[in-house]
């Protein structure tokens, strides 16, 4: 079976390993010195053409130009391969980018390989990441020449994990240790570690899910469902492999096709520009921030999600019930375990538990942190943090209706 034994970017190329002689001959030396040069001379030509072609892909497949070997008196293409010819199989190629993951994904962390946490699907993912920004990464791996229908795969991988908890990532990456030989009881403070957390956040874990496809090349199919889905704010890349042979050695070109590396600040800019445009023609998400008058004191520029816990916490802790208060807010804002429970134990138990629609709990989508959760009737509660413009009215009726608290609240200036 083959190995890749170097890997070229389009800035350069891996070294080879030293010979077993002292030194290289001269003709060895020059021509990798002149390979080198002439890798650098296609970056840089590559780059004049994405400038003129960033918004035509079909351009920019032309202009990419193969990789040359220069000879004293001649200049020859150096000929391509298949991965297949060299017997190298697509687990070769996810066993050696989970290594090295940083590649094709820097600052990424591998949670888990062949990830099948699920049921009802026989499916796995090939390579389970996350980035610094604690969204999950799906990694989708292909030898082929076209890419198949992979970026349909991975789409139905990103549904099926968009619900993946911190636990469930911690759980995952215990198991993907264990089977490496190492101590999988590390796995928390591995993640940890690498979003730079001192304790889990859960309301901050797996809020979007990123999609990054790797292949011999795409086909044209691919790429313009690609280009058309990240113009609707999804996050896909398409990373190519091509395979070249040199002096007996394999080496890999690997280049992201897209976005273009040059128009990925441009794109993000264009994408956000586009959804707030849509937020206001559509009415959108509601930013307005309040002051919360308790009393004499004001809290200012609150959320309406910071405004809700607020009351409900201000309420609870003048003795209302917290039965009472969902006379009035929907019962499906609370979650409550019977007992006096400290944070863990009561995401323990919450994760147990179903909602009425049969359900698992999703932890983002409550106040679950330590400090977050209160006790009341013999039960501790944790609130919802997802609240919309529409449920004012329903505050405004908790409000007038326990006058003695005095809570009043007004938008920020």
């Amino acid at each position: 079976m083959g190995v890749i034994a170097n890997v070229a970017s389009r800035a350069g190329l891996a070294q080879r390993n030293p010979p077993a002689r002292s030194r290289r001959t001269a003709a060895d030396a020059f021509g990798q010195s002149a390979l080198r040069l002439l890798q650098l001379l296609r970056a840089m030509l590559a780059s004049m053409v994405v400038l003129r072609h960033t918004h035509n892909l079909h351009n920019l497949k032309a202009f990419l130009m193969p990789i040359y070997e220069l000879g004293r008196d001649t200049l020859s293409i150096l000929p391509g391969v298949t991965f297949a010819s060299k017997g190298i199989l697509e687990e070769d190629i996810q066993r050696i980018f989970r290594t090295h993951i940083g590649i094709i994904a820097p600052d990424t962390f591998v949670i888990a390989e062949e990830f099948s946490d699920w049921t009802d699907s026989w499916r796995s993912i090939d390579l389970l990441c996350l980035d610094k920004e604690a969204n999950l990464i799906v990694v989708e791996l292909k030898r082929t020449k076209d890419g198949g229908h992979m970026e349909l795969q991975a789409i139905r991988y990103a549904a099926m994990i968009s619900k993946m908890t911190f636990a469930d990532a911690v759980t995952a990456h215990s198991r993907f240790l264990s089977k490496k030989g190492e101590d999988g009881s590390n796995a928390q403070n591995a993640i940890l570690e690498f979003l730079g957390w001192d304790q889990p956040r859960g309301s901050d874990f797996g809020k979007d899910v990123r999609i990054i496809l790797v292949s011999a090349d795409f086909s044209k199919e691919i790429t313009t469902s690609v280009l058309w889905l990240n113009e609707r704010e999804l996050d896909i890349r398409c990373v190519r492999l091509r395979p070249y042979e040199f002096m007996g050695k394999t080496l890999v070109d690997i280049q992201q096709l897209l976005p273009l590396p040059e128009a990925v600040e441009y794109q993000v800019q264009i994408r956000k520009k586009a959804a707030e445009e849509r937020s206001a023609t559509e009415g959108g998400i509601d930013w307005t921030r309040y002051d919360l008058i308790v009393g004499a004191e004001t809290f200012s520029n609150l959320y309406k999600r910071q405004l809700f816990r607020s009351v409900i916490r201000e309420l609870v802790e003048r003795g209302v019930l917290v039965s009472e208060l969902q006379q009035i807010i929907p019962a499906s804002k609370f979650v409550g375990v019977t007992g006096k429970l400290d944070g863990a134990a009561f995401r323990d138990a919450v994760a147990a538990m179903r909602t009425a629609a049969g359900a698992k709990y999703d932890f983002r989508r409550f106040y679950l942190a330590d400090d977050d959760l209160f006790f009341a009737e013999g039960t501790t509660w944790a609130l919802s943090n997802q609240w919309s413009i529409s449920f004012l009215p329903l505050l405004d009726q908790l409000i007038e209706r326990y006058p003695q608290a005095a809570l009043s609240y007004k938008p920020s200036e």
